[in-house]
């Protein structure tokens, strides 16, 4: 199981970044998001809106104590923090890769210094800032040795036909 932990979420900041990490999440195939920081009903929506056009069972889900979650299942799961100040990706994912059950952290705002300390892996995409949405999208990249590219969500309602140019969408 791979579940995607979203800091710190703030509805007038981060809308559009937390969706985005939410839609990443779900097509680079992690299992669920969660998030913490202030509860978002639209968020939820528009999540739940993509899954029951496009397939999935992914789940989003609020959660208001992300240190009690993470303390809770650090026997169950590997954590890893993705953070500009980790280890290299190119060095840990191998490592990571042989965990069956995964939380992934992605900050929002200032990321306290607990996590770091919860986490199993302190990882990094590039030693220079990054996104929290590309630096998720290449970590799921690597964890899933690129099988996203080829994945087609099996209960959708429509599809997406790839096109030279142009836009065609089937309904199934």
């Amino acid at each position: 199981m791979i579940i995607v932990l979203r800091l710190n979420h703030r509805i007038a900041r981060d809308p559009r970044l937390s969706t985005h990490v939410a839609l990443t999440s779900r097509a680079f195939l992690a299992d669920k998001l969660y998030y913490s920081g202030q509860k978002d009903s639209s968020l939820e929506l528009s999540v739940n809106k993509i899954n029951e056009k496009f397939g999935s069972k992914f789940s989003i889900e609020y959660l208001e104590n992300p240190i009690k979650f993470l303390q809770q299942n650090k026997d169950k799961f590997t954590i890893i923090h993705l953070t500009v100040y980790g280890l290299s990706v190119k060095n840990e994912i191998n490592k990571i890769k042989k965990s069956k059950n995964l939380i992934i952290i992605v900050g929002g705002e200032k990321v306290e210094p607990i996590y770091y300390k919860l986490s199993d892996y302190n990882v990094s995409i590039t030693s220079q800032p990054i996104s929290e949405v590309s630096a998720l999208a290449i970590f799921l990249h690597l964890l899933n040795n690129g099988k996203e590219l080829d994945n087609d969500f099996k209960n959708s309602r429509l599809k997406i036909i790839g096109l030279k140019r142009g836009k065609k969408v089937l309904k199934n």
